[in-house]
């Protein structure tokens, strides 16, 4: 979140890591105490989708994830009639689910789905808690333990597509960002096996391109790619071809913009020639 308490300690739930960057945790819990729905907003990468698995596990639920997009139908999330040997029969959606099961339906993305997604959320996100199916005339009242949870990334926000001001009011908000460097260093170091010092001018780096983002570069290097070229540098890659690898050639297809991101990989990365020789001369 935007105010980082470094005195919070990384926590493992069954396996999965997640180190707090303030008081999400804890607010999410009360959410879930009084049943309400959440929203978290952030950049692409900043460990959204990671929040949710963790409280998922840390609350025992069950998660429903769905990845929403532009075809993204009603029927698709609450379910639809098929036709099987034995007939017609109706299938449940992810939504309906989590919501007859006490379970987490979690969103990604919400504001790339189609507005009438939104309808079908606001009895949910409200004191009713209930989830009309009009295909079956059921008008199903959500299992103890239920909770939705959606988000999105206000960079991708333009006239056509956010949600609407009765849409947000319906739901606590966080709003995440990318870690403060220490606690994104711990992160990149767990999740990738890369040594302190190589981790630390990663997140360096990571930070350089950022503030270039602003003006040349459509996104930002997430915590994700910070990892997957950590993850490739601990392995034994050159480091300067990792970053190419995974940063410089995903984030764009401009070779004047893959340039100066190198030009930037290179003053935080020597040649390994140079740096042995930094390391005879330390």
């Amino acid at each position: 979140m935007n105010a980082p308490r470094l005195d919070l300690h990384p926590q493992q739930q069954g396996g999965l890591f997640y180190h707090a960057s303030g008081a999400e945790v804890e607010l999410f819990e009360q959410a879930d105490r009084f049943g309400m729905p959440v929203l978290i907003k952030g950049p692409t990468g900043c460990g959204k989708t990671r929040f949710i698995q963790h409280m998922a596990q840390r609350l025992g639920r069950k998660l429903y994830t769905v990845a929403c997009h532009d075809d993204l139908t009603t029927a698709d999330l609450v379910g639809r009639h098929l036709i099987g040997s034995q007939g017609t029969f109706w299938q449940d959606g992810p939504l309906t689910r989590a919501v007859r099961e006490g379970a987490i339906c979690y969103l990604d993305e919400v504001i790339e789905a189609r507005k009438d997604i939104t309808v079908v959320l606001h009895p949910l996100a409200d004191d009713r808690r209930i989830l009309p199916l009009e295909a079956t005339g059921e008008e199903l009242q959500a299992a103890p333990g239920f909770m939705l949870v959606v988000s999105y990334n206000p960079g991708y926000r333009n006239l056509l597509k956010g949600l609407k001001p009765s849409t947000r009011q319906r739901f606590v908000a966080m709003a995440f960002d990318y870690p403060e460097a220490a606690v994104e260093t711990r992160i990149v170091q767990h999740e990738s096996g890369l040594d302190p010092v190589n981790a630390g001018h990663l997140v360096s780096l990571g930070n350089a391109l950022r503030h270039l983002g602003q003006h040349d570069l459509e996104e930002a290097p997430s915590t994700r790619l910070l990892i997957h070229t950590g993850r490739l540098i601990a392995a034994g890659m050159d480091p300067r071809q990792a970053c190419e690898a995974c940063m410089a050639q995903p984030l764009t297809d401009e070779p004047v913009a893959q340039a100066a991101i190198m030009d930037v990989v290179r003053a935080h990365f020597a040649e390994p020639g140079q740096q042995q020789a930094n390391r005879r001369f330390a």
